[in-house]
């Protein structure tokens, strides 16, 4: 993705989050001298702040998605079952535009529409070895009620609605009608590792630099690309 691109998917989201009420923390705003200080180690470690991606494929517009991680703990407290254990993000999910078929090896999600459009959720469960099963019934709790779908099931929530995703649930999604304000509360997010494609794409985009960044994202960070 050219910069440039970036900076204005960044400008529109961050208007579209706001519309809502929903506040960013202060250090979404602090210039790149800042981010790149040792006051911003511990946010840069964690892999906080924005985070757009095409997934390497070139169709933002289709295949993509806008991400603000506010916070997240660490894979060691994880570990050991104490201190912070979760991660929380707020997201875009354009209308039609898919947030690609993955699952998750250790990460545990609610998946909350938190305005907008229809979310629609895509779901599969998974068969001995990972892989997607396209015939087992799959099981997710939407809003604590356990709903029972066929494979490849369609779900739509509402605004204020969500569903928990478990490790090994299969899952794309998309805004249906327009924008959605998508929140996530997760354990420990680490985008490097735990996320399963069902496609061979990358989690993170390759950035052509055209333009001074508007706000560096995640994947700017240099424990991110060393990582």
């Amino acid at each position: 993705m050219k910069r440039s691109e970036i900076n204005e998917i960044l400008r529109e989201g961050d208007a579209f989050i706001r519309s809502f009420g929903f506040p960013l923390p202060p250090f979404a705003y602090w210039p790149t001298e800042r981010v790149l200080s040792d006051e911003a180690a511990t946010i840069r470690a964690r892999g906080m702040g924005w985070d757009i991606t095409d997934y390497g494929q070139g169709r933002f517009d289709e295949l993509g998605l806008f991400l603000f991680t506010l916070r997240n703990g660490l894979a060691s407290d994880l570990g050991r079952g104490r201190g912070m254990v979760y991660a929380e993000k707020i997201m875009i999910s354009r209308d039609r535009q898919v947030a690609p078929m993955h699952r998750h090896i250790v990460k545990a999600e609610d998946i909350i529409n938190r305005g907008g459009a229809r979310l629609v959720i895509e779901l599969f469960a998974s068969d001995a070895s990972g892989a997607i099963d396209r015939d087992a019934q799959v099981s997710v709790p939407v809003d604590g009620v356990t709903r029972d779908l066929a494979a490849g099931a369609h779900l739509a929530l509402e605004p204020g609605e969500s569903v928990t995703l478990l490790p090994g649930v299969w899952h794309a999604f998309w805004g249906e009608g327009g924008d959605v304000l998508v929140g996530e509360v997760s354990t420990v997010n680490d985008d490097c590792t735990d996320n399963v494609f069902e496609m061979e794409i990358a989690r993170f985009s390759d950035v052509q630099e055209d333009d001074v960044p508007v706000h560096l994202l995640v994947s700017d960070y240099p424990e991110v690309k060393a990582g």
